[in-house]
């Protein structure tokens, strides 16, 4: 894609999430779109956003479990950006109209308390970690999920251009040991008191650690870095559970405790 189109879909995107009007699959507007050019699209969409006064504070991997990396045809996860106007607390109220169409996980977060760069070890994630956290991960959609004229889905350039249908984090009160088996670390989780998924950590990448190594070595080509203070979003265990208005989602930890939302 030339620097032009890149910036045409970058405010197609911004526009979209401005208005809540879906924009259509860019992977049918630009057919030859490749994975370069989605994260040019990302970056030029959150670029936008910093114009307008948002910071970024963090990161988000997705498609991190292998059936959702099968459902796409791609044998990696994905990322996108997380903003400061993403952050809400525990129990948040959403106001209705916040989001598009917006769906729920429940993840494992990583605070961290130093930067990152490159090819990392697994040791030297957890040393640069303060503290994990439980949380739920909101994620909206400013692309059309379905092409109306041609019934085509989006396909991972559509996903990873639209920040990783990135679009909110809910963190959980508890801080606790990165060193911990996080592969055991789990959740239940109910929409308006009906349990719809359960998961483990072991779900991203049989380790949600290794999220964090795939993060660090795959920034180092696009000339960023994760740094001390910003939260990582490691990937889902769970499948995404849609949140039309009136929804209450709560996600139990067990002894990492609750983490829930509002949708009004």
């Amino acid at each position: 894609m030339t620097p032009e189109e890149i910036r045409t879909a970058a405010k197609a995107l911004f526009e979209a999430e401005q208005t809540g009007v879906q924009t259509g699959l860019l992977s049918v507007a630009y057919p030859d779109i490749t994975m370069d050019d989605a994260y040019a699209i990302q970056a030029a969409f959150v670029a936008l956003k910093q114009a307008a006064g948002v910071k970024p504070v963090g990161w988000k991997i997705g498609l991190t479990s292998r059936a959702m990396q099968m459902a796409l045809g791609i044998d990696i996860p994905d990322s996108g950006i997380l903003l400061e106007d993403m952050v809400f607390s525990n129990g948040a109220r959403i106001p209705k109209g916040r989001f598009i169409q917006p769906r729920v996980e429940a993840e494992i977060a990583f605070v961290m308390n130093a930067p990152l760069k490159g090819r990392v070890t697994r040791q030297e994630v957890i040393a640069a970690t303060d503290y994990v956290a439980p949380s739920l991960e909101i994620l909206d959609t400013r692309i059309l999920r379905t092409d109306p004229a041609t019934g085509q889905s989006r396909k991972i350039f559509d996903t990873i251009s639209d920040n990783a249908a990135n679009a909110g984090v809910v963190l959980g009160d508890g801080r606790f040991d990165p060193a911990a088996d996080l592969r055991w670390v789990g959740a239940i989780v109910a929409a308006n008191g009906q349990v719809e998924e359960t998961g483990l950590g072991a779900g991203v990448l049989n380790d949600p650690v290794q999220g964090i190594i795939w993060l660090a070595a795959r920034m180092e080509r696009y000339g960023q870095q994760i740094k001390a203070g910003q939260i990582i979003l490691s990937g889902s265990f769970i499948r995404p559970l849609e949140c039309p208005p009136d929804t209450v989602i709560e996600a139990d930890f067990g002894p990492w405790g609750k983490v829930s939302c509002h949708f009004e």
